[in-house]
Formats: C-alpha cells, sequence, structure tokens
C-alpha cells in the first residue's frame, strides 16, 4: 500500500516479496555501522524481518518502516519511517539508504515527507531520533527536517544524540557540529 509520494520518491508498505531487498539493505555497510546487525543473513531471515518487524508493526500501531522507491523506475533503493520502541514514550523515525543511493538528497526528500505525514495524518504528537556522535549525515538530516538536539541518552549500553521535534528545555542546547 502506498503512503505517500515526493517528487522522486515512492514511500509504501513492504510486503514479503521484498525480502530480498531488505537481506541487501540490512546487510549494506551504513545499516551494520549506524544502526546495527540484525544477523539477517538468508533469504529465510529477511522474509522473517519483513513479517516480524515490519508487516506485523503495520498492523499492530498504524504504522511502522516503510520502502523507499524510486519514482521513475519503481526501484526499492531505501527504508524510511517510524518505529514505536517500547521503552520510548513516542515514536522515533529512522532511515537507512543502499550505498549507491547515498549522497542524492533522497533520504531527506523522504524524511521531510515522513515527518509531515507522522505529524499531519497520524496525529503524533511528538516524533523522535536517535544517531550515533559519528553519523554526521543523518545528524543533518534531522536538523533539516526540523527535528532539535536534545541531549545523550543511553539505550542498550551505548550513547546516542537525541533528538525531537519539540523544542529542547534549555535555551540554547545544541551540537557544534551540526551548526
Amino acid at each position: 500500500m502506498k503512503i505517500l509520494e515526493t517528487e522522486r520518491l515512492i514511500i509504501e508498505e513492504a510486503n514479503l516479496s521484498d525480502a530480498p531487498f531488505f537481506l541487501r539493505l540490512l546487510n549494506s555497510p551504513n545499516w551494520i555501522e549506524f544502526i546495527g546487525d540484525r544477523n539477517i543473513k538468508s533469504l529465510e531471515d529477511a522474509t522473517k524481518y519483513v513479517q516480524e518487524s515490519l508487516i506485523d508493526n503495520y498492523r499492530k500501531n498504524g504504522y511502522g518502516f516503510y520502502k523507499m522507491n524510486l519514482r521513475e523506475t519503481n526501484q526499492a533503493i531505501g527504508a524510511i519511517g517510524f518505529l514505536k520502541r517500547e521503552y520510548l514514550e513516542f515514536p522515533d523515525i529512522g532511515y537507512a539508504i543502499l550505498p549507491n543511493h547515498e549522497g542524492k538528497g533522497y533520504v531527506s526528500e523522504a524524511a521531510k515527507a515522513i515527518l509531515e505525514y507522522g505529524q499531519d495524518k497520524l496525529y503524533l504528537k511528538e516524533i523522535v531520533a536517535f544517531t550515533t556522535e559519528e553519523n554526521l549525515a543523518s545528524q543533518k538530516i534531522l536538523s533539516k527536517i526540523g527535528l532539535h538536539f536534545i541531549d545523550k541518552r543511553a539505550l542498550d549500553g551505548e550513547e546516542f544524540l537525541y533528538f525531537s521535534t519539540k523544542q529542547p528545555s534549555s535555551n540554547k542546547l545544541k551540537l557544534d557540529k551540526i551548526q
């Protein structure tokens, strides 16, 4: 099911036939480095991931992580959407793109559109995001689409930068690197 379109992209729900694409995406270098190894090593693993981590969440939460396709060719190039984690009060936005499509503005375009979709269509009152201090590209995207750096938070024993659509409570809390 199509969620939205942008100038160059179609954002749509994933289905089980997308397992080969997600096998590639989840094993791409940036996914492994910045998101983490999900131990998806076979088509069977990828099919299970699509069902349990994507499709089941669409039904459970009314949203999830969607496939990002080029509008012109309908080729899958990445994924974007919202995750509702049990330990977080608000859904967090996440995204990933295959290496050969990086640096072309696709993620910024999709992130801006999916953020607006979350606010205007899903009525999410706050949307958050996490990224590593080393992931400068992600920090720039989050700032560009209107999220604000709040603070550093520990998750699963690692420290992450925490962003939100809400303004930080302190007046001048900013990251020097994304100015």
